[in-house]
């Protein structure tokens, strides 16, 4: 199997209790199936605890249920987690042996990133000099299983790999890119799928504005922000757009949405001027939106209904 993952991955070290916006606060984790029959086996005062905060959400799933402050219970007050030092990493449930890592499997091909939601990962990405680059290597791992269109998945591999191109073009004003992006992307979705009815009256605030808050500085952010500042010709801009492309593009061989993942990128870019030119800003953006089924719900429908994200719209406020 080939593995990418962005250049600078093996680099991240999570530094724990020192953490500014802990993972282990403001969001519930899930208890994936596996973890949960392990806590089934187990005895004594660490089963009992576990099996006390156990419920379940509104989508069904299992998850442990947060303290009164928006804390994990298994949080200590050194922030750090109880579970981990009395079971080890590898019996805490599977979100938390992951993040801050995405993980996708496109058959032979696993691509695995860093999210914004963790502000050192963030930090990282805002202090990148020579562009969001890619290392590869093969192992001896077998492909996943799936039912992916092959003749679409590679259609998307190499629309992936222009988008690639054309965001690291630093010839071209970045703002001029983006609206190549668009309009590429516009002609990609009326070959491959229905082009969506961009009509539904939404303001740009409002597609920001989730429903579901985890961090109240996210909401500070958004009151201060100045939706009237563009300052798309730098370096973090085009990463925030590259980092969604790479996260999300390829999954458009599920849903043949190719538009709204070009929209995502677009978004993103804007979020350094709109919300703060700095790491701090878009991590709380990514660590409330990304991280809730509810907001990116409601985030892909704006994507594909909003007129204030609709293609021209876009490119009108490009042209800034």
């Amino acid at each position: 199997m080939k593995i990418v993952t962005p250049a600078f991955y093996k680099d991240f070290k999570c530094i724990a209790g020192d953490c500014p916006d802990s993972c282990c606060q403001g969001w519930e984790v899930d208890a994936d199936s596996d973890s949960l029959k392990y806590y089934e086996s187990l005895t004594g005062g660490i089963k009992n605890r576990i099996d006390s905060v156990l419920s379940s959400d509104e989508y069904g799933n299992t998850v442990f249920r947060l303290t009164s402050n928006k804390r994990c219970p298994f949080l200590n007050d050194d922030n750090l987690c109880d579970m981990h030092i009395a079971l080890g990493q590898e019996h805490t449930p599977y979100t938390c042996r992951t993040f801050p890592r995405f993980i996708n499997d496109f058959g032979s091909l696993r691509e695995i990133g860093l999210s914004f939601s963790c502000p050192v990962a963030a930090d990282m990405m805002f202090g990148l000099k020579d562009g969001f680059a890619f290392s590869q290597e093969i192992n001896s791992d077998l492909p996943v299983l799936n039912d992916i269109d092959a003749g679409l998945y590679y259609r998307l591999l190499t629309a992936r790999n222009d988008i690639y191109n054309l965001l690291d073009s630093s010839s071209t004003p970045l703002n001029e890119r983006l609206s190549e992006l668009l309009d590429f992307c516009a002609r990609l979705q009326r070959e491959i799928g229905e082009v969506p009815n961009e009509s539904e009256a939404v303001t740009v605030y409002e597609v920001l504005d989730n429903p579901e808050r985890i961090n109240p500085q996210y909401g500070e952010k958004l009151e201060n922000a100045d939706f009237s500042a563009l300052l798309l010709n730098n370096v973090f801009s085009q990463t925030v757009a590259k980092y969604l492309v790479f996260r999300y593009f390829l999954n458009a061989v599920y849903d043949r949405d190719v538009l709204s993942r070009a929209k995502l990128a677009v978004l993103g870019a804007f979020l350094p001027s709109w919300l703060g030119n700095d790491a701090w800003s878009v991590h709380l953006w990514s660590k409330e939106t990304e991280h809730s089924d509810l907001n990116m719900e409601r985030l892909w429908h704006n994507l594909k209904h909003a007129e204030c994200l609709s293609v021209d719209s876009l490119k009108e406020m490009l042209k800034k």
